[in-house]
Parts: C-alpha cells; structure tokens; sequence
C-alpha cells in the first residue's frame, strides 16, 4: 500500500504483528495517546497509556495485530480481540497482578490516578452489546501516516481477521475531544452503541469499509 504526504511518498505494507514490533508499538501508543496527539510528559508514567491500550494486547492476542511496516518499523497499529469477554479474564489472571503493583490505584483526582483505576476494572469492558460485537479494537497511527487510507487497511485488515474467526462485530470507544477519530469511524460506516454516550461505536465484519 502507498501513501502520499505534502513531503514524499510513504511505502508501507501492511502485515502481521512481530515480537521485534513491541519497542515500536509503544512509541506508537504514547506518541498518539492524549486524543490522537503525543501524550510524552502528559501523565506522571508514559508507561501508562502503553501498559493499558496497548502492550496487553500484543503479549495477550498477538493473532488479531496488524501494523504498518515502514522500512521495517512498525509506524502504526491496529489491536483487536476476537472475544473481549475471554481478553477480560486474561487480563485479569495475567496482566493485572503486574500492573496493580506498578500502578497501585488511589482516590486523586488526576489524569494518571483516573486512568490507573479505569484499567484496574476489565470488566469495564464488558458492555451489554458484546453478543452483537464481541470483538473489540484499538487503532493508531503515527502523525506522517495518517490520512492516506492505512487506518482504512488496517480496519479492513482486522475485519477480514475476525470474519476467519466467525466473530460478527466489533466495537471501540474513543474519547469525546477526538473529533477527528470520530469522523474517521463515521466514514467507515461504525455506528454508535445504546450503551455508549455516542463515542462507543460498532461494526459489523461483513461491512465494506
């Protein structure tokens, strides 16, 4: 697939996760983590927003990565689970303990304690529509990729992943202030969930995106 900024052509494919990918994955995640911009300094650990969106993903269900290879670096993502339920007691079994005992939850009132307590909930992520959709996913590109059509390969990509798996939807959450990550899931036909406040969107695997 090709892409073409203002300053040059962009080569990229886009392939399966690799273990080599996890380093890349992490800038990724951090670089586009505060709504789609760079989240470095933001928080008081930038191992945070990685060790939620991202990293559990690839160590737990590295079958359902995909990235954007751009000489041989991993320059965006797109992170899914066929069956959030299942995601759900493996973070639980697996991940937690570690990430409890980095990240010990307390009451502050801050970005860094509100996320830390959101992620020591997986059950937060067991809507009521996952009979429907559920699969779910996280998606980032960095900045020099965005807006030449790799976010769209990449939902495709996940899509045509889950349909080999029978999975019938899947669903995101995005954050109200991401205005530009909600006219992007609009254009590819996501639409909003009864159990969301109209930034948790789904989409059916047989869609054409």
């Amino acid at each position: 697939m090709q892409g073409r900024d203002n300053r040059r052509e962009i080569v990229a494919d886009i392939r399966p996760y690799r273990a080599s990918d996890r380093d890349d994955i992490y800038e990724i995640c951090l670089k586009t983590g505060r709504s789609g911009q760079d989240a470095t300094g933001w928080l008081d650990d930038d191992d945070l927003l990685p060790d939620i969106y991202a990293l559990p993903y690839v160590d737990l269900a590295p079958e359902t990565a995909f990235v954007v290879d751009v000489d041989g670096r991993a320059r965006g993502y797109i992170l899914g689970v066929a069956d959030t339920a299942a995601f759900v007691e493996r973070l639980r079994s697996d991940w937690l303990p570690g990430f409890l005992e980095k990240y010990p939850p307390n009451d502050a009132d801050t970005p860094t304690a509100r996320f830390a307590r959101d992620a020591s909930r997986p059950e937060r992520m067991l809507i009521p529509e996952l009979t429907e959709f559920p699969a779910h996913l996280h998606i980032d590109l960095l900045p020099e990729l965005q807006g030449q059509g790799f976010g769209r390969g990449l939902v495709r990509t996940l899509l045509s992943s889950l349909r080999e798996r029978s999975v019938p939807g899947v669903w995101l959450e995005y954050g109200a202030d991401n205005v530009s990550a909600g006219a992007f899931y609009r254009r590819l036909g996501f639409t909003p969930l009864a159990s969301g406040a109209g930034t948790r969107v789904g989409l059916h695997t047989d869609a054409v995106v």
